[in-house]
């Protein structure tokens, strides 16, 4: 992998990630931009104990521009966009309209590849898992800013999940502090770790899942399941067999064997509901540790945490989604109209 740092016409940063050594890249941003102006704040909510990002000028954002006006495709002769070269492998360049910035973190958005009518299930195992070292080589990086605490790389596909280009692609937020969802994960860990006399949860349940049948598919590295708990419809975890708390403690091994599991995975999520269905929709997240301090958490240190990849989607059925109603959106708690069980198993079926 060759990695070359450049900066657009604003000042903000684009890294090339390239499969050749050889590859040179010195196109020039010829946009006349201005430096960006953000106005990203983190509050405080007091009562719940989380923090929401204020970031009013995320109105002015892209929204769903002609094919020919993609800014995620490569430039070429005047049309020019985010990418001032005409080609690329991975590309990750700082968001123009992020929700975190300065003070408050920062947004990255992580271009897959130039095919701008590719997805990330048919990349190439290759091309996958350059984009796993373009997020392992960002998480790297960020965690070293000063305002960074977490870093959470994702992707949001499909119009249905809010995406608003098309371009496959995905994103990077590093925030200033620990996420709520994590925080309940450490919290969790803390509780079973004292009233079990040490043992660790994500260890705990990882054992429990691979000896039952909602097991999905496994590999010598890694293995995908439906959990016990599913919030979603078909929602499937994929953890590396050794736990490690975050992309950079991945060995050899398991990211040699990660783009064949991921992609399968991938595949199969497109095919739950059938030929003819329109792709998919779907989040995939990485859950990794906080660099911050873990204080709170009383007994519990980084290595402690397990990552691994959520993927789930907001399809329940053919032609329905599942819409977060009052007990979702109210108070927290879903309601899965999908035992996952039987989503197991029809992940399993569509097999390639």
């Amino acid at each position: 992998m060759k990695k070359t740092s450049t900066r657009l016409a604003d000042g903000r940063e684009l890294i090339y990630y390239d499969l050749r050594d050889d590859t040179v890249r010195d196109a020039v941003d010829r946009r006349p931009l201005e430096r960006t102006v953000t106005t990203s704040e983190v509050r405080r909510d007091v009562l719940l104990g989380d923090s929401v990002a204020i970031a009013s000028h995320r109105q002015g954002r892209i929204y769903h521009p002609p094919v020919d006006q993609c800014p995620l495709c490569p430039t070429t002769g005047d049309r020019l966009s985010e990418i001032p070269d005409s080609s690329y492998d991975v590309v990750v360049f700082e968001n123009r309209f992020p929700s975190l910035a300065g003070d408050s973190g920062r947004c990255e958005v992580v271009c897959f590849t130039s095919d701008h009518d590719a997805s990330f299930a048919s990349l190439t195992e290759e091309q996958a898992a350059l984009v796993l070292e373009a997020w392992t080589d960002r998480t790297s990086e960020l965690s070293h800013l000063p305002s960074v605490e977490q870093v959470f790389c994702f992707e949001n596909r499909g119009e249905e999940i809010g995406v608003t280009l098309g371009h496959p692609h995905g994103q990077i937020y590093a925030y200033p502090f620990t996420t709520p969802r994590t925080a309940l994960m450490l919290r969790s860990l803390a509780t079973h770790k004292e009233a079990t006399g040490g043992e660790n949860l994500f260890d705990a349940v990882l054992e429990r899942e691979l000896a039952g049948e909602r097991v999905v598919l496994e590999g010598e590295h890694w293995v995908a399941f439906v959990p016990y708990s599913a919030h979603w419809p078909y929602e499937v975890h994929l953890y590396p067999k050794r736990r490690v708390p975050d992309l950079l403690g991945l060995d050899e091994a398991a990211r040699t064997e990660f783009p064949k599991v991921y992609l399968e995975l991938l595949r199969r999520f497109d095919r739950i509901f059938g030929e003819g269905e329109p792709p998919t929709p779907y989040i995939a997240a990485w859950h990794q540790a906080p660099f911050g301090t873990l204080e709170e958490f009383e007994g519990v240190s980084r290595d402690d945490f397990a990552l691994h990849l959520e993927l789930f989607t907001i399809r329940r059925t053919s032609g329905k989604l599942k819409f977060l109603a009052g007990s979702e959106s109210g108070m927290s708690v879903f309601i899965n109209d999908v035992p996952p069980e039987f989503a197991a198993q029809r992940l399993r079926e569509v097999a390639s």
